[in-house]
């Protein structure tokens, strides 16, 4: 059963990605003219961008922190991470480690970890990056992984190419693209190969409109697809509750997705839109407020993730505008609920902020939720960890610090088993054995 973690959010929490980029994405209106499908084949995929091999990574020691390893629950004090051009050699005990650390170079950069606890790098599995500024905000915060949520025009791919060749710049990164809903507004000038989708009136509507932009999505290097079934929360003359595309639809979105091997994730609230989408075959249900239980019981048959972005909710509750402060208020104690029932159901959770638009907040913030959730806190560590790695498809580089992982690391002032708001304030980030900067 979930504890009894029902606090109210921290104060600091203010509006999230949930109205940051909301007028981006509203943008002008689709063009008016003829309703007619786009007619013209994509264009063959292009060369993924940055196929050329990225540097090594750094080579260094963690040394004297106290070791958690999420998947086990496995603690070890005095600890050593061996790190060798960007992937973790060894890690554990002195013991342990000791060959791996006889066969470094002499002069190998030594982090002090004594009086630290040691946990591998946090993932946001959802979150819009647009900027140098944003991404390296989200790195210091501890997120040397994340997913995106979308972006306007391709930043993620972008970071995601930063991310190759300067990893202390910025997190790995999953991308996403362009957001698959009904109205792209500006976001049609993002590739040429969306321009006929100008002519069409009722906007991305139909079958062929839909798979043109998962696949010019594709063909510009995205990861991961994501679309929406209902309005946005964040704007206050929207009703998060109605539904814009059908199961239809989305099972369509999946479809082109899954042609080329890539998940969506779906921005959901009402209660008929999370069935629809967890039915249609998403990976992930974003959001999910008024996810029923019966969905969730689907969710964990089918292995679908429940990303809550409890920080974004939390965030519309501390708005200025009372609609939408109302509809925080009314939405927090739900989404709570339905985080609590999943976790007990056993339906995988993962963390994510939904952060955007300059208001980047830290993923340990989403940790700290999900305790306050009703999750134990080493299940709410995983959920940023390694839950989030399999979501995200790093489960064999990201969320633990073992032999063969990426060399990232976050290093926290104080034991979060027993204090879950450690995670909110790392005192040191490592990605890919580079030491970030402050």
């Amino acid at each position: 059963m979930c504890l009894d973690h029902h606090q109210p959010p921290p104060s600091h929490v203010a509006r999230r990605g949930v109205l940051a980029t909301a007028m981006a994405l509203a943008g002008a209106s689709l063009l008016a003219g003829t309703a007619e499908a786009a007619d013209r084949t994509p264009t063959p995929d292009r060369k993924a961008p940055g196929t050329g091999p990225a540097p090594s990574g750094g080579t260094l020691v963690i040394d004297g922190g106290t070791l958690l390893d999420p998947l086990t629950g496995e603690v070890t004090a005095d600890s050593v991470v061996v790190i060798v051009d960007g992937t973790v050699r060894a890690a554990g005990s002195r013991d342990a480690t000791r060959r791996a650390r006889a066969a470094l170079r002499a002069g190998v950069s030594v982090v002090g970890a004594h009086g630290r606890w040691v946990l591998p790098g946090l993932v946001d599995a959802h979150i819009h990056i647009t900027s140098l500024s944003e991404a390296g905000t989200a790195l210091r915060q501890g997120a040397t992984s994340v997913r995106s949520g979308s972006t306007t025009f391709y930043q993620d791919i972008a970071v995601r190419e930063l991310a190759r060749w300067a990893p202390d710049r910025a997190p790995r990164t999953r991308a996403a693209g362009l957001f698959v809903t009904p109205d792209l507004g500006d976001t049609i000038l993002a590739d040429p190969d969306l321009a006929p989708l100008a002519r069409l009136k009722d906007g991305v509507r139909s079958s062929e409109a839909l798979r043109r932009v998962v696949d010019v999505n594709l063909n510009r290097g995205a990861d991961v697809i994501k679309t929406r079934v209902n309005d946005r929360a964040g704007l206050p003359d929207q009703d998060p509750l109605r539904q814009v595309y059908n199961r239809d639809q989305l099972a369509t979105v999946v479809a082109a997705a899954r042609r080329r091997g890539a998940g969506v994730l779906c921005h959901s609230y009402s209660e008929q839109g999370c069935r629809d989408a967890v039915l249609a075959g998403i990976r992930s249900l974003e959001h999910g407020v008024f996810v029923a239980e019966d969905t969730l019981h689907e969710m964990r048959r089918r292995g679908t993730y429940f990303t809550p972005t409890l920080t974004a909710i939390a965030g519309l509750a501390e708005s200025d505008d009372p609609v939408l402060a109302a509809r925080g208020r009314e939405f927090l104690p739900v989404l709570r609920q339905a985080v609590c029932t999943a976790h007990d159901m056993g339906v995988p959770l993962a963390a994510g902020t939904d952060s955007a638009g300059g208001q980047i907040d830290p993923i340990g913030g989403e940790v700290v939720l999900m305790q306050q959730a009703g999750l134990p806190a080493l299940d709410a560590i995983r959920t940023a960890t390694t839950a989030a790695a399999r979501l995200t498809g790093l489960s064999g580089s990201a969320g633990r610090l073992a032999q063969g992982f990426r060399g990232d690391a976050v290093l926290l002032a104080g034991n979060p088993l027993e204090d879950i708001t450690a995670v909110r304030t790392p005192s040191a980030v490592i990605s890919n054995g580079v030491v970030v900067g402050t």
